[in-house]
């Protein structure tokens, strides 16, 4: 059954997409488990609150093991038994966001990044990965509508766009398949059904 990821920077939509794609999955009678990258299992969710936090001091090879910890136990305990079952999975985030935070954002080398993320996901593959493609000003705007910053959201400008070129980079790869996200919620849900299996 598929594994459906949705990536792009922080204001691209991803967590409101999340959910009316699988309120329509459901609605077609999947069975879906929605989920989110760091988190998803209780040492996820721990892992997650140390990251995000402000007060937070890691170097970026500990940023780096840090989301590989949350995301082996996220896809021995929960994704491969929940893919084995026959269920779909809607992920907010997955191993993409690796390449372009911590590979290109915090200039650690790609290919070694690719090494620890190959070990963390074993043989999970996603079915469709979907890069929300959305211009920096609206993007920038939903944050500062969110309030306060998270340690990575706080980290500026030369960061951000260095994330979205690893994206980019992404796109032109294969690894994601970029979509329009610029629009209303309703619009962008259509665009992204519109690339579902057919069984979908």
């Amino acid at each position: 059954m598929p594994l459906i990821v949705l990536e792009g920077p922080d204001g691209c939509g991803k967590s409101t997409q999340a959910g009316l794609l699988t309120a329509h999955l459901q609605a077609a009678g999947r069975d879906v488990l929605r989920l989110r990258e760091p988190g998803g299992t209780k040492l996820g969710e721990a892992v997650r609150g140390i990251l995000l936090d402000p007060a937070t001091q890691a170097c970026a090879e500990a940023e780096l093991f840090g989301y590989q910890m949350a995301r082996a136990q996220l896809c021995r305990e929960v994704i491969a038994p929940a893919l084995a079952a026959g269920r779909w999975i809607v992920l907010d985030r997955f191993w993409h966001s690796t390449i372009a935070y911590q590979a290109y954002g915090l200039g650690l080398d790609p290919l070694r990044v690719r090494a620890a993320i190959d070990l963390a996901v074993g043989p999970v593959r996603p079915d469709l990965a979907l890069l929300l493609r959305i211009p920096d000003a609206v993007a920038s705007a939903r944050r500062g509508a969110r309030g306060a910053a998270d340690r990575i959201e706080s980290r500026g400008d030369d960061y951000r766009a260095r994330v979205l070129a690893g994206y980019e980079a992404l796109a032109a790869s294969g690894d994601l398949s970029p979509i329009d996200a610029d629009g209303t919620a309703d619009e962008v849900s259509a665009r992204i059904r519109s690339r579902l299996p057919a069984t979908g």
